[in-house]
């Protein structure tokens, strides 16, 4: 019989290693990522529909759907809104890179990441005054339906929230985490 380190217990031979830290957040926010894929597709649906119904109804019947141009509005905001912390994930946003692009890769990384902190506060600062706009105005109904006009500031809320999760897990694990391996949840 050998007691050497070489052997373990059947019991603590597991599946395999416990995921990192990184790993998990990585998980959840891929899985926050297809839920609001889904929600984005679902506006994108309920906004071509109500314009395509809207537009059969006045030109072929002569009618109109009251209601209809203020949920395509509301379908559209969310669905715009919904997306931003997409854009962010992947670097599609809208950036000036001729200074930082002549820095040391090293140093540009570092600048990458200062921003995505400072990008992070400011999504705090908007989420925040979208709270307080929304809490302010929400006895206020829509001309057409009787829903609060608030609405209107809940996707801003959310792609505030999304947008900095995914700005801090950048900041975390470096600009280009997304790139090395993507989405393969």
């Amino acid at each position: 019989m050998t007691t050497g380190h070489s052997e373990q217990p059947h019991m603590l031979n597991g599946a395999g290693p416990l995921p990192t830290p990184a790993a998990l957040v990585r998980r959840y926010l891929l899985r926050l990522d297809a839920a609001s894929r889904y929600t984005i597709c679902v506006c994108m649906a309920v906004m071509v529909l109500l314009v395509s119904a809207q537009v059969f109804c006045r030109y072929l019947l002569a009618e109109s759907i009251d209601w209809a141009d203020e949920m395509s509005r509301l379908a559209f905001v969310w669905a715009v809104f919904l997306a931003i912390p997409h854009g962010l994930k992947h670097g599609v946003h809208v950036g000036i890179d001729v200074l930082t692009n002549k820095l040391y890769p090293r140093l540009q990384e570092g600048l990458s990441r200062l921003m995505m902190l400072v990008s992070g506060l400011l999504m705090v600062v908007v989420c925040y005054q979208a709270v307080l706009v929304a809490i302010d105005g929400w006895g206020e109904l829509m001309p057409t339906i009787p829903v609060s006009a608030s609405v209107f500031y809940i996707p801003v809320m959310l792609s505030c929230g999304h947008g900095l999760l995914h700005l801090l897990f950048m900041a975390w694990q470096g600009a280009h985490v997304w790139a090395d391996k993507e989405e393969a949840a």
